[in-house]
């Protein structure tokens, strides 16, 4: 009996073994040749768009405004605490609208990941909580492409982009923008998604000196 049980309990720990070494060499593979796929190439990019309060919907719909019409449709998710992006959004999409007919675009809501000064023991409970929401979301939408630039809200999504990738359903572009207001130090949504995204655009040069792997252009938005 006990040999049996032990055959069966080194059986399970060798399958999860081999799971996990699947998961990090697909996970590198993705990490190592993200800037190789280019969405789009047939046809209308799929966008899911990360809002925040402080400015980043500002920002992100600057960003977005500035996009040609083939990014389409746009699916915005938004913290559940945040009560005014969702305005900023229907007030850019009305706009983008008169000039665009076949433009679309989608609101969503997931818990907040960290709100500010929220201490970091329960910063983690509710980032899983987070993420919890943002996994089957993100394995509906399936988007081409996640954009984003700073809310801590991006990173569950952005993991679960990354998860349709390592599990083989759909490749999902990470595309980050630092906010202009980062000037010599990465937000704390920025140096955790920098190992995560494969574009990471910076909008000030001591970033990009201190960053190597990010992109300069000036400023964008």
């Amino acid at each position: 009996m006990m040999a049996l049980l032990y055959g069966v309990v080194s059986g399970v720990l060798l399958t999860a073994v081999v799971l996990i070494i699947v998961f990090i060499l697909r996970l590198f593979g993705i990490l190592r040749h993200g800037s190789e796929y280019k969405p789009g190439q047939k046809g209308s990019v799929s966008v899911l768009v990360v809002a925040g309060s402080g400015g980043h919907t500002s920002e992100v719909i600057r960003l977005l405004g500035s996009l040609s019409q083939s990014y389409n449709p746009r699916h915005y998710v938004i913290a559940d605490t945040d009560k005014m992006s969702e305005e900023k959004i229907r007030t850019f999409e009305a706009e983008r609208k008169k000039s665009d007919s076949t433009s679309q675009f989608t609101v969503h809501w997931i818990p907040r990941s960290r709100e500010v000064r929220q201490s970091w023991s329960s910063s983690v409970l509710s980032s899983l909580n987070a993420l919890m929401s943002s996994v089957p979301l993100v394995f509906r939408l399936q988007p081409d492409m996640v954009l984003c630039n700073g809310p801590g809200t991006c990173v569950p999504l952005c993991a679960a982009g990354l998860l349709l990738g390592v599990l083989g359903l759909k490749r999902v572009l990470i595309v980050y923008v630092e906010s202009i207001c980062r000037v010599e130090t990465l937000s704390l949504s920025g140096k955790i998604v920098y190992y995560l995204s494969d574009y990471f655009f910076v909008q000030w040069a001591p970033l990009k000196d201190k960053y190597p792997k990010s992109i300069y252009l000036g400023r964008l938005v």
